[in-house]
């Protein structure tokens, strides 16, 4: 059986570029690997935050539109995205997001220390103290040092009204198995992968039901080692009666689609070919990064493209 290594992306909803683009590549200290347009809709913003190439496990993406609504939290929902921090790093992310006036809480959970906060959007974001991500190395290039800086991720939380429904999903298609509960949220765990091998199913009693826009998860995207492995999983959601879409290309990595039984729009993308496609992993980026079938249209889409700095 061909088992999911963890998660290869998280793509969100965000509002104000300028705003947006300051928190995750200086107050986060993320990598910004690749601005380009929603392949979908190219007179919108796609932009990619991680480690020094947005490997698969730390990519956390961004369709940047502005005219949305602010998304609800609720039940069917992906909600906390939580990123893998060293575990010497805690007190240095006290201060910083102190620093940053960003209200941080800290909290235990199963058996971890997490600080929890919210992005300029509303997005619920935590850092977790990891022994995993003190063997990782960071990436530096941006104002938070290497031996502090984001790793990748952690995990997500699902907050779902029938959870046994998106476990099977998880652990039929993608390989997860059960790993341990504490209260309303039981863990599932990936059974390769350094990073993003967590995903959380909570339920919360008389949570009313999420709706989507700015602040909000879009979707969760889970690591394929290649084609063929895609496919196997596509078929194992195909058996499960989930609508699972044909393959897509989204230049970077390929992908299908489906929602899990909560609501939840999955996606399972390939590791390969990655950002360094089109960009020298150097210049990573810096410019705006066009699929080859958008490229006659270039100047059209930048100029209706807001300014991200």
């Amino acid at each position: 059986m061909a088992k999911s290594a963890g998660i290869h992306h998280i793509t969100a909803i965000a509002g104000e570029p300028k705003r947006h683009v300051a928190f995750y590549s200086r107050a986060l200290g993320l990598r910004f690997v690749k601005r380009t347009v929603n392949f979908d809709d190219p007179g919108t913003w796609h932009l990619y935050f991680g480690d020094e190439v947005g490997s698969p496990g730390s990519a956390l993406t961004f369709f940047l539109w502005e005219n949305v609504p602010p998304g609800k939290h609720g039940a069917g929902e992906a909600q906390e995205i939580a990123f893998a921090i060293p575990e010497g790093s805690l007190e240095f992310w006290k201060k910083r997001l102190a620093d940053k006036g960003v209200m941080a809480e800290e909290k235990t959970r199963l058996g971890e220390t997490v600080l929890t906060f919210d992005d300029p959007d509303g997005h619920k974001l935590e850092l977790v103290a990891s022994k995993t991500a003190s063997a990782i190395p960071g990436w530096g290039g941006g104002e938070v040092p290497a031996v502090h800086a984001i790793r990748g991720f952690h995990g997500i939380t699902l907050e779902l009204r029938h959870p046994e429904r998106t476990a099977r999903v998880l652990m039929e298609v993608f390989g997860f198995a059960p790993e341990r509960s504490e209260g309303n949220r039981q863990r599932f765990l990936a059974k390769d992968g350094p990073l993003g091998r967590i995903v959380d199913l909570r339920t919360t009693p008389g949570l009313a039901h999420a709706s989507q826009g700015i602040g909000t998860v879009h979707h969760v995207a889970f690591r394929a080692a290649d084609d063929a492995a895609e496919m196997a999983m596509r078929e194992r959601a195909l058996k499960l009666g989930l609508q699972a879409t044909e393959q897509v290309e989204r230049l970077y990595f390929r992908s299908v689609y489906f929602r899990e039984p909560g609501g939840i729009l999955f996606e399972i993308a390939t590791d390969q070919p990655g950002f360094t496609l089109d960009e020298p992993k150097e210049k990573l980026g810096s410019k705006i990064a066009l699929p080859p079938w958008y490229e006659s249209r270039r100047a059209e889409i930048e100029a209706a493209l807001p300014p991200l700095e």
